[in-house]
């Protein structure tokens, strides 16, 4: 069984363009950062960074092929789609989902997911929403790549398109799902990177963090003891860029059951 992460990328964000390239530590970059936090993973068998066919896009390629990592060119918008030829061409059994700008996502976390996942029949297993876990710690989704294809055959909204598995999350009663919240509830963190200040909360965590990888909890007790790291990107907004998917169905004529599934 074939296990790959495929971790969608692209320098084409509208709140902080080419961020996957800007430098967190030295010459490391926000992609290195995750790329060698996946790589702890005792369960992934292959890494593979999914990014877009736009030229601009060209110089995350050139980075991969100095890091030799395996890429994978497809839709910029649809990227679902980008999931599914990605998946189908490494012949992918069981697929990790996460995306760029999670520099610290957590491969512990990812171990077992994944391994809740091989022990049951599921069709998709995450933390789910709402959300318990820190926003970047553990957004992760697992999935086996006959639920993939279900979804890139059947979903038709745009934010389902670009979110990939938001067609699981409207239909759940098409899919056996699993959720595995946190334990405790530290959503009110986040160390995904989407602005500045994001990037300016990770750079002073790993000063400070001097372990391979990092692990959430490691984050969690050094802002125990170091609580005004946290005023650095407290004002942010959940799911600020599913929200504005979800604007866009609305214009196209789309109802969204989003709510409804604890999303927003």
């Amino acid at each position: 069984m074939l296990i790959g992460c495929i971790v969608q990328s692209r320098m084409g964000s509208t709140r902080l363009p080419g961020k996957v390239i800007m430098k967190i530590q030295n010459n490391d970059t926000m992609i290195d950062f995750v790329i060698n936090q996946l790589k702890f993973s005792k369960t992934v068998n292959k890494i593979i960074i999914a990014t877009t066919t736009l030229s601009e896009d060209d110089k995350i390629i050139n980075l991969l092929g100095q890091r030799k990592i395996e890429f994978f060119r497809g839709s910029e918008n649809d990227v679902l789609t980008r999931y599914y030829e990605c998946a189908k061409f490494h012949s992918l059994d069981v697929i990790v989902r996460i995306t760029s700008d999670c520099p610290l996502i957590d491969p512990e976390i990812i171990d077992d997911l994944v391994q809740k996942f091989l022990n049951s029949d599921c069709d998709f297993i995450s933390p789910g929403f709402p959300r318990t876990y820190p926003q970047g710690s553990a957004d992760i989704e697992v999935f086996s790549f006959q639920s993939l294809e279900k979804m890139w055959l059947e979903a038709k909204k745009p934010s389902e398109r670009e979110h990939v598995c938001s067609y699981i999350y409207n239909n759940p009663e098409k899919f056996k799902i699993i959720r595995v919240p946190n334990t405790s509830d530290n959503s009110n963190f986040k160390w995904s990177v989407d602005r500045e200040n994001d990037l300016k909360f990770v750079q002073e965590i790993v000063k400070r963090i001097s372990h391979r990888p990092i692990l959430t909890d490691y984050i969690i007790n050094l802002l125990k003891n170091e609580p005004e790291l946290i005023d650095i990107n407290k004002n942010f907004i959940f799911e600020e860029g599913y929200r504005k998917s979800i604007e866009e169905d609305e214009k196209f004529g789309f109802t969204n059951s989003d709510k409804k599934n604890n999303i927003l």
